[in-house]
């Protein structure tokens, strides 16, 4: 997948613990003599305030015992929403088709313009959450009888459902969280007879000893 490098680390978000790293390097700097008081008060005041490591950074400059260059984060990659355009290998299968059975894909693959799901008394899904997209705008035909299909879409992927139920619905929740501008555009659309289309966000798995959950590989 095509990635782009994010050019400043010093504009990255620190964490609790960064900023719990340059507190106890301004105790300890206290405690040597480094620092007054009213000094120490102000800059752990300046350090539980600060947002990023470029405001972490100068709090230590001067006192010849900073924070490793370790503790600095690297440039990171990041998956920007017009990356996801453009095949960049070979474009995946055009048909996912479950007959008293089930298809699971996910990972990273590529969309053709179009794909057809056919769903007759048995599962699928589709997980678009790492994929790349062959064309800016992809339509996925749905054909589901007595059975049910699930697509996961990426808060960077504008996602358009027009699919019509008999005894069945498509549900879409992913106008519930905002879409980010600039990325591929899917259309989802077809028939559910007696069937269920569900249109989500990606799965999210909590990580222990975090606030805020990841999307599942």
């Amino acid at each position: 997948m095509s990635d782009e490098l994010v050019p400043d680390p010093s504009q990255m978000r620190a964490s609790d613990a960064d900023r719990e790293k340059v507190a106890q390097v301004l105790q300890q700097a206290h405690g040597e003599g480094r620092l007054d008081l009213h000094e120490l008060d102000e800059r752990l005041g300046a350090v539980y305030a600060a947002r990023t490591y470029g405001e972490l950074a100068p709090l230590t400059s001067d006192l010849g015992m900073g924070l490793p260059a370790a503790n600095l984060p690297s440039p990171v990659r990041q998956h920007l929403p017009a990356s996801r355009i453009g095949s960049g290998g070979i474009t995946g299968p055009s048909t996912s088709i479950a007959f008293w059975s089930g298809v699971d894909r996910r990972g990273e693959w590529v969309v053709p313009a179009n794909h057809t799901v056919v769903a007759i008394m048995g599962g699928v899904e589709l997980d678009l959450s790492k994929a790349r997209f062959e064309s800016a705008e992809t339509t996925i035909n749905v054909f589901a009888f007595w059975g049910g299909v699930e697509i996961y879409v990426p808060e960077d992927v504008t996602v358009r459902v027009d699919g019509a139920g008999i005894m069945g619905a498509f549900d879409d929740t992913t106008h519930k969280t905002p879409t980010v501008p600039g990325g591929p555009v899917v259309r989802i659309t077809g028939v559910a007879i007696m069937a269920g289309v569900d249109v989500r966000r990606p799965k999210r798995k909590k990580i222990k000893g975090s606030k805020n959950p990841e999307l599942e590989g």
